[in-house]
Parts: structure tokens; C-alpha cells; sequence
């Protein structure tokens, strides 16, 4: 562990250190080297006089785990790369109960043990293994009776290496040094007794902390849609397997062949992102054999560069990803938005596992403004259980604050310690921590990251002009492309990061700072507008470049910018395209938010048109495009690129939480130029289904309210002369007419609005001819 890693960050030990009463000892193999990418088997036969209802069982690693129990495979790729803080380990909790027989059991772990610092990994620097199952009956510790060996057969492959933010090697496996069925009961093996280090918490694992997120969804082994006739003769053949969308995979084989061939395995994301990433290497053995290679990767495609000779009897593939449902849905009378909303979906999906993810191919890394977005995305288009990584990630974000009070991700990391300010204020603020709350009412989460938030806001300096001390941080990036006002941009947030402080002040009844963030926000406001705008745009007086298209929009979402000044940032964006697929979903929001809806989806279909409608990707791009038009090395599955999900369903739709955890949800569409649209989301109340018709003679609205909530919806007012609620009048030439069902109802803008309890609603509007 690097002593520069050591940090103060006491503030959130709470999710959560283990309160186990723990008997089982840190285990690992006699005369382990520690060296990057070993692998470490582990065996232990017990006797089970009955099997109980439940055996729960604490496992933990550094860093992947392989569970078998009499043979049957219990968990695929266990563990989770560390850490909860510097200097903590995650463990894993898993009922074993099914598993176990009456009798001699025999306990297999295959354990990776990566070795090395990453963007989104610390190595503990000892490879180890813990695992404890304690019931009335029986126990099953890690202690130095377990029987232990390192797996020889594995390797790492020869030639380029993954690049320097990857903790996982390249794989290599000779068969010829397999250990045959060492899970099984039979299984005769010379190994030693296991080393014990000791009862935790013990260095350099330390205090454990309970793993906050499911297991992966493993799909088991599946054909390629593009291969069904084996056996195939390899004539030195490159086979390429097609996969459904890109995706997670555990690429696997079974051939019949001479000893002593390599055989390369690797997706077509290989070089994503211009950097070499994960790939396999398989060497034979005589005869017949299977392999699957145990380090995940990520692409559309599987390459497998097969030598003459060999005979093919099977190729296959496993998916393995965060265990979530694809629940929500979107779709509309345009169909270049029903692709962006599908490949938003895809990108959001394979950029979630351990964390979320700016890629899964070149980093695999934490960076907290890409989080911001993926969260706000899953919110809508996934299952509740996809809310467990944003909380994983906001724990870590504040169990890694350095003693200055400063932030940074990507977090957890080995080799990466440098602050990014703009993107540490999107993470703690407004669109950030805050929006987890009110789509999940996390009350807790909240009140213990809250003391992490202010004292970060703590560091921040002003000018005498009320205006932020520009902070540079370790990187001052405040987005890719050109024409970047980073000032400028970093004091929007920074208001944004007040507006999720003062909320989160309120809710925790500090009542103390939530009038101290208020006095900030008003005196920051003036200020702002009396610094940076000049009558016609926002500029920092130290920018010196083309007017910044993301520092307009950023201001009207904080609220800096008034409703005067909407139209001359409005004929901005119509001139000034600078913006990363990153920053034009802000844009996006603030030109609905603004009210110019028409341009907002024009402008979007515009920019993302090459990657929406590219035939041979199913994600999307860091930059606009790829190769030379790429940014940062231009992967084509970011996370970033898909924040137009979410302006579909709150802006489009109209479905956003009023109150914590959708107690009150509005459905207020705005619909511009389209003719229908519909929406379902799984929120934390259930399910709420809406969709809307837009035609010149009036609008229709129907909408599905769960139990236990309420919603407002809201209905666009533009020339309505009446509205009917299923079938009866509610509205009419201005006036609201009372109806059982409408528990209020009031004009908000541009829309009149109804507050509706629990069932299916559909409303009806007539306009003016």
C-alpha cells in the first residue's frame, strides 16, 4: 500500500465495517511470490451431520473469487476489487445451504489474485482468501488445515500488455498444467497446508465491509447467434463469434487438438479507446479439452485465432453483468430517438459491474462526472436494484476524501489521486447526491456522506468580486472539445453543488448551514451575473476563446441565468456546437427547461446522427464520432453519451419525483415536434406507465399511478378550451370544475396541472380551432 494512499476518512467507515464475529482466518498458498495475475486454489473437506435452512456464508478475496461445493459451481467471479476506502476490503455474503449435503462436502475456491493498481482497483499488495460459514451445527473457516496450491496452469499472455489504468492481466492458460478436477471429492493432490496470517482485521486487508451489490447476473454458456455447425477443422482460421450487443463475456472453447498450440482470444474492443485492453491466450494440451477464460471482456464480437489442425467441437460465450432488469422503456413517433433511447440503454448497461464505468474497455474506471450521468439514466431505465451502485459509489467517492478535504476519482484506485473540481461539484451536488435521494428517499445515505459534502464546499475560495478563486485541482478539465470556459463552468457548478448542499442541510435539519448555503447562493448569484454576463452571454473575464456553449446551459440549470435572459442564450446554442456528447445532455435539459423543446430535440438529433445511427455499434461514443473524431482516445461505448435517455423520460415524458422516493411524481410531457410518445419507469412506489398523443385538434394523456404515491399531471395549456378525465370535465374556457378524483388542481407555466392518486387515468384535451 502506497503511504500517499493513507487518508483521513473516518468520515464514512459507516456502510459499513462488519460487526462479524469473525473465526476464520486470512488464509493464502506456502511460498506465494504476490506477483501481478496468480491464481491460488483452495480445498477443505467437512461433514455436515443435516443440512440447515440457511448457511450464510462471509467470503472475501483480493480480488476475484471461483466457488465450487460438491462440484457445483456456486459463485462465478465473487468479490469486488477494492476498496470501500485506502486501506479497506469488501467481502461477500452468500448462502451456501443449497449446496451442501449430508456428509463429506468438499469446499473449491479458485482465487485471482490481480496484483496491481489500477483506475479502479488498490492492491493489497498479498494475495489472500477468507471465508467463514458458521452455524449451530457446524463451521467452515479459512484456517491452515485448508489444503492450498497456485494454479500454474495460469499466466499472463505474452506481447502488448493491457494498458497502466487496468488492474486485470491478459490470461494465458497451459492445459498441459491443469489440474484436472481438483474440485472434485477425488481429486488426489500433493498440496501443502495453507498459510494463516491471521483473524481480520488484520493488515493489509484490514476492517471488511460488507459487499453493497448482487452478486453478477451470469447467463450461463450461450451459442453465437453467427456459429451452430461443428465440428469445424481449423485451416489456421480466425473465427469470429457475433454477439447479441456489446457486452460483458467469458469466452469459452472445447476442441480436439495436438499439444503445444496457442490459440488468441479477444473481442473486437480490443484497442477501444486507441489503448490495448484484456485479451486470452490458450496453449493445448492432447485431445480433447474445454476452456473458458475466467477474465472478463467486453465487445460485439469474439475473435478466436485458431492454428491449423485443430478440430473445433464447440465455441461459446457466458454474459456476466450487474444483476438488474431492463424495466424501463421509451418509445416515440421518431424513430432516431427510440435508437438513441435503445443504445443509451446498452451503454448505460455495459459500463456498470464493480462500478460504474467510463468504458469497460480502456479504464473500467469511477469518473464521478460520468456517474452522475449513468445514475441519473438507470433511475428511469432500470430496476430499483441498480440503485445499490450509485450508493456504492457515493460511499467511496467520500471514503476516499484526502485530509485537505479535497475529492477526486476515479475512485477506488491504485495509481490515480488527482482532483477534477467540476466534476467533484457535479458529484456531490444538485445533480448528483441529491438526485439519488429523491429518486431512491435514502435518508441515510445521505446523512452519512452529508459531513464529506460541506467540508469539501469548506475548501472552496472566493475573489473580493464574490466570485470563485479558480481551483485547478490535479487536472483542469472541464470537458473535451474546444472553447472550454473552465472558470465559467466551474462556478456553475459550483452553484449546482450549493443548491444540493442546501437540501440536503434541510433534510438533516441543519438548520445552521442550510441559512448559510441560502446567504451563499443569493450573494453567488449577484455576483455571477455581475461578473460573467455582458448582455448577451456568459463569459469569464479570463476566457479569451469562442463563447462556451456548456457554461450557458450549466448557468440556466443552477438558476444564475433568469427568464430574461433564456432568449439570448437560446440564439447562442443555436450558433455554438462545442459541447461533448457529455455536455450537450445539460444542454439538452436547459433548452427544455427553458422552454424551447422543438430546438432541444433538432439540435440533438443533429449532433448525435453518426453514432445513433452507425449500423455497426449497439452503444455509443465518447466523442462524436470515431477515430479522428473521437475524444481521449474515442471509445465507442461511454457512459457519458447516454444523459439523452434521461431528457427523454423527465423532459419528454415529463416523469420526475417531486418528493423523495416518488411520494409525489409529476408527469408534465413536453412533447415539441413529436406526434406520441410513451414511457414506463420502475420506481421505488411501483410501476408508472404514461404515454401521450399530440395533435393539433388536442392532447391526450394517460398515465398509471402505483399505491402509495400521488402524481401531478400536468397538461400543456397552448389554446385548450377543455379537458375531460376519463370521459368527464375537469377543466373548461379557464376554469378548473370539480371532479372526486382530482385532489387539486392548479396552472404551473405552461401546463394545467391535476394531482391524481393510485389508478389508470386518461386525460383529454381540446383546443381552440
Amino acid at each position: 500500500m502506497k503511504t500517499s494512499l493513507i487518508w483521513g476518512f473516518l468520515l464514512v467507515l459507516v456502510i459499513h465495517v462488519s460487526a462479524q464475529n469473525w473465526k476464520a482466518s486470512w488464509i493464502t498458498a506456502q511460498n506465494v511470490q504476490n506477483v501481478p495475475n496468480t491464481w491460488i486454489c483452495f480445498r477443505k473437506t467437512v461433514t455436515v451431520d443435516s443440512v440447515p435452512g440457511q448457511a450464510l456464508t462471509q467470503i472475501a478475496t483480493d480480488t476475484k473469487y471461483w466457488l465450487w461445493i460438491n462440484e457445483k459451481l456456486v459463485i462465478f467471479e465473487g468479490g469486488l476489487k477494492r476498496g470501500p476506502n485506502p486501506l479497506d476490503t469488501y467481502y461477500d455474503e452468500v448462502d451456501i445451504a443449497p449446496y451442501l449435503q449430508k456428509g463429506n462436502n468438499t469446499v473449491a475456491v479458485l482465487v485471482w489474485y490481480m496484483g496491481k493498481d489500477g483506475f479502479s482497483h488498490v492492491s493489497s499488495g498479498k494475495a489472500g482468501l477468507l471465508f467463514q460459514c458458521i452455524t449451530p451445527n457446524f463451521e467452515i473457516v479459512t484456517n491452515q488445515s485448508w489444503k492450498s496450491s497456485i494454479h500454474q496452469a495460469f499466466g499472463t499472455s505474452g506481447g502488448v500488455q493491457p494498458n497502466f489504468r487496468l488492474s486485470e492481466s491478459s490470461i494465458s492458460f497451459n492445459a498441459q498444467k491443469d489440474l484436472g478436477g481438483w474440485q472434485s471429492s477425488t481429486f488426489k493432490g500433493n498440496w501443502n497446508n495453507a498459510f494463516e496470517y491471521g483473524l481480520p482485521p488484520v493488515y493489509p486487508w484490514n476492517n471488511l465491509v460488507l459487499r453493497p451489490i448482487p452478486q453478477w447476473k451470469n447467463s450461463g454458456l450461450k451459442s453465437y447467434g453467427n456459429l451452430s455447425k461443428f465440428p469445424i477443422v481449423s485451416s489456421e482460421d480466425t473465427i469470429v463469434g457475433h454477439l447479441p450487443s456489446n457486452i460483458h463475456v467469458t469466452p469459452y472453447l472445447k476442441i480436439d487438438a495436438p499439444e503445444g498450440l496457442t490459440i488468441d482470444i479477444r473481442t473486437d474492443n480490443f484497442n477501444g479507446g486507441s489503448e490495448p485492453n484484456v485479451r486470452a491466450e490458450y496453449t493445448t494440451k492432447k485431445g480433447i479439452q474445454e476452456f473458458e477464460c475466467f477474465g472478463w471482456m467486453n465487445g460485439q464480437k469474439v475473435i478466436y485465432s485458431i492454428p491449423k489442425g485443430v478440430r473445433i467441437l464447440d465455441l461459446k460465450y457466458r454474459e456476466t453483468g450487474y444483476d438488474t432488469d431492463f424495466s424501463g422503456s421509451f418509445s416515440c413517433s421518431d424513430e432516431f430517438y427510440n435508437r438513441l433511447w435503445k443504445k443509451a440503454l446498452r451503454t448505460l448497461y455495459v459500463t456498470m459491474r464493480d462500478n460504474y464505468m467510463d468504458c469497460p474497455d480502456r479504464e473500467r474506471a469511477q469518473w464521478w462526472g460520468d456517474e452522475v450521468v449513468e445514475g441519473g439514466e438507470a433511475f428511469y431505465a432500470l430496476c430499483p436494484k441498480s440503485h445499490k451502485l450509485f450508493r456504492k459509489g457515493i460511499y467511496e467517492l467520500i471514503g476516499w476524501q484526502k485530509k485537505d478535504g479535497s475529492l477526486f476519482s476515479p475512485i477506488p484506485a491504485g495509481n490515480w489521486n488527482q482532483e477534477l473540481p467540476s466534476q467533484m461539484l457535479a458529484s456531490i451536488g444538485y445533480l448528483g447526491f441529491w438526485n439519488y435521494y429523491m429518486h431512491t428517499d435514502d435518508k441515510q445515505t445521505i446523512a452519512d456522506n452529508y459531513p464529506g459534502v460541506k467540508r469539501y464546499l469548506d475548501i472552496w475560495k472566493f475573489k473580493d468580486d464574490g466570485t470563485l478563486v479558480y481551483r485547478q485541482g490535479g487536472w483542469p478539465w472541464g470537458d473535451w472539445g474546444t472553447e472550454v470556459d473552465i472558470e465559467l463552468i466551474e462556478n456553475a457548478w459550483y452553484q449546482l453543488a450549493l443548491m444540493g448542499a442546501k437540501n440536503m442541510a434541510h433534510l438533516l435539519e441543519k438548520t445552521e448551514d442550510e441559512a448559510v448555503y441560502v446567504r451563499q447562493m443569493d450573494r453567488f448569484k449577484e455576483a455571477f451575473n455581475k461578473s460573467f454576463w455582458n448582455g448577451k452571454e456568459y463569459r469569464h473575464y479570463n476566457y479569451k476563446g469562442k463563447t462556451d456553449d456548456r457554461a450557458q446551459a450549466l448557468a440556466v440549470l443552477a438558476g444564475l441565468a433568469d427568464k430574461d435572459k433564456y432568449p439570448a442564450i437560446f440564439e447562442l446554442f443555436k450558433t455554438q456546437e462545442y459541447a461533448s456528447p457529455y455536455m450537450e445532455k445539460y444542454i439538452m435539459e436547459a433548452l427544455f427547461q427553458m422552454g424551447y423543446e422543438d430546438y432541444a430535440l433538432n439540435r440533438t438529433k443533429s449532433r448525435f446522427n453518426e453514432m445513433v445511427n452507425h449500423p455497426d455499434y449497439t452503444t455509443l461514443f465518447e466523442g462524436w464520432g470515431i477515430g479522428s473524431k473521437g475524444f481521449g482516445g474515442g471509445t465507442w461505448n461511454h457512459a457519458w453519451s447516454g444523459g439523452v435517455l434521461t431528457v427523454l423520460m423527465q423532459y419528454v415524458c415529463g416523469i420526475a419525483p417531486v418528493e423523495p422516493g416518488y411520494s409525489k411524481f409529476q408527469v408534465m410531457p413536453q412533447p415539441g415536434s413529436l406526434k406520441h410518445a410513451s414511457a414506463s419507469v420502475l420506481s421505488v412506489k411501483g410501476w408508472i406507465k404514461t404515454s401521450f398523443s399530440n395533435q393539433a385538434s388536442g392532447f391526450r394523456l394517460s398515465l398509471s399511478v402505483p399505491s402509495a404515491t400521488t402524481s401531478i399531471a400536468g397538461i400543456p395549456a397552448s389554446n385548450v378550451n377543455q379537458i375531460l378525465l376519463n370521459g368527464r370535465t375537469i377543466w373548461k374556457n379557464g376554469a378548473f370544475v370539480e371532479n372526486k378524483n382530482v385532489i387539486n388542481g392548479f396552472s404551473k407555466g405552461k401546463f394545467i396541472c391535476f394531482e391524481i392518486g393510485k389508478g389508470d387515468w386518461n386525460f383529454e384535451s381540446f383546443r381552440m380551432q
